[in-house]
């Protein structure tokens, strides 16, 4: 069926009002949630999808989210008939192999929308929930309970026997089922707003419009590479952490083309016996979110933004894990990538990047409550020092690259 021909101005209301929606939804989680990495740090992040499973517009909250979001629908598309999706089912997953996330501990929730009994688009959020600790990483097997995308609810029904599975294998089951239930409302919250966005306007003319809004911000992601100089830029840099005895040689070379980047990760080191692997949709996010810092921040963040980005990595290397490596502490290694992908660009646009940063510092701490004799679990992602910029100092004590969760509070702490 032929898109119906929009003008700027509705292309942007459209646009605008999808951006509204998730950074709605993302609230909605925040204020809903029961734990304090949720509610607090606000480690959550929130997505729309259009029918193909492209994101058509995610909030700027958690940039390594910016791949977690990305498996779950193609999983979906690919292996549930879309004929037999229904109002009100609900798939959860966070198994970064079957596109659940990229860690045991991102719970991902996938809603269809519907408007006038048609499935138009897809609403999904993702929230980092502290459980499963106390446990190995030499691969992910110990690392928690793996969920592939399955239905939750069918046709607004919970499965208890599907929740029963999950909170059973999880060590905080109390806040796990109130944060799910967040997780829930703010996904509800969404279709509801994009149904309500779909009466106003018309479905076919919001599908349109999200068209335009990927090739808008393909044509941005393009205009801003084009300014990098062709050519080819490398970095190698050592990456050293306590949980392995080697020190790993990372790579990355950046080939950049015209209007197009192409990344090479060749010539990394295999996969290892600890969590720092990454899955691809991690090594994506990585690329996607130093890409957009480099070469326009304004670009919205959709699938528009990855058309021009090439990315190709050795299966099996840290960078591109295969089952059944861990991936717990995936971070660590993303936060020295961007890093790297600064450093290779640094000689040939020296006024946009920033120094090395601090890499990533996940505490987690979890015992026995003295006075309800209740366990419990707390993730602090600790903050460091930010690379000075041209003509700036760094800042202090800053979430950086990759991680942008909030401080937790003293007072939530006790």
């Amino acid at each position: 069926m032929s898109q119906p021909e929009i003008d700027p101005v509705t292309v942007e209301v459209i646009g605008s009002a999808l951006s509204t929606i998730v950074e709605e939804m993302g609230k909605a989680i925040v204020r809903a949630a029961f734990s304090t990495n949720i509610k607090e740090r606000q480690d959550c992040s929130t997505a729309l999808f259009d029918l193909q499973g492209r994101v058509i517009a995610q909030a700027e909250r958690i940039p390594i989210h910016l791949g977690s979001l990305l498996g779950i629908a193609d999983y979906v598309l690919t292996r549930h008939p879309v004929e037999g999706v229904r109002p009100g089912d609900v798939f959860i997953g966070n198994d970064a192999y079957t596109g659940g996330g990229t860690h045991l501990n991102d719970f991902v929730l996938l809603e269809p929308v519907f408007h006038d009994g048609s499935l138009v688009a897809w609403v999904s959020n993702l929230a980092h929930h502290s459980d499963f600790v106390d446990r190995g990483h030499a691969h992910i097997f110990q690392e928690g309970l793996r969920i592939p995308p399955i239905r939750l609810y069918r046709e607004g029904v919970l499965q208890q026997d599907v929740m029963d599975l999950i909170l059973l294998n999880c060590q905080v089951p109390r806040e796990r089922i109130n944060d799910l239930r967040a997780q829930m409302a703010a996904n509800r919250l969404g279709v509801q707003r994009f149904q309500a966005l779909c009466r106003k306007y018309g479905a076919a003319v919001v599908l349109a419009g999200s068209d335009r809004g990927l090739d808008y911000a393909e044509r941005k992601t393009r205009a801003g590479i084009a300014t990098i100089p062709d050519g080819r830029y490398e970095y190698t840099a050592p990456f050293d952490t306590n949980l392995i005895e080697e020190i790993l040689d990372l790579r990355v070379a950046i080939e950049v083309r015209g209007d197009e980047m192409h990344f090479d990760f060749a010539g990394n080191p295999p996969q290892v016996r600890a969590g720092i692997n990454m899955v691809f949709t991690a090594l994506q996010a990585t690329v996607y979110f130093a890409v957009k810092t480099l070469v326009d921040p304004g670009i919205p963040a959709n699938a528009g933004l990855h058309r021009p980005i090439h990315i190709e990595a050795p299966l099996g290397s840290v960078v591109n894990a295969t089952p059944p490596a861990a991936v717990y502490s995936r971070t660590d290694i993303a936060q020295r990538l961007v890093d790297m992908i600064f450093a290779a660009l640094a000689p040939v646009i020296p006024e946009r990047v920033a120094a090395a940063s601090t890499g990533g510092i996940l505490v987690t701490m979890s015992g026995m409550h003295p006075r309800t004799r209740r366990f419990y679990v707390y993730n602090e992602m600790c903050g460091g020092g930010m690379g000075a910029r041209a003509g700036r100092d760094g800042l202090d004590a800053v979430q950086v690259n990759t991680t942008n969760t909030a401080n937790l509070p003293v007072e939530a702490l006790e």
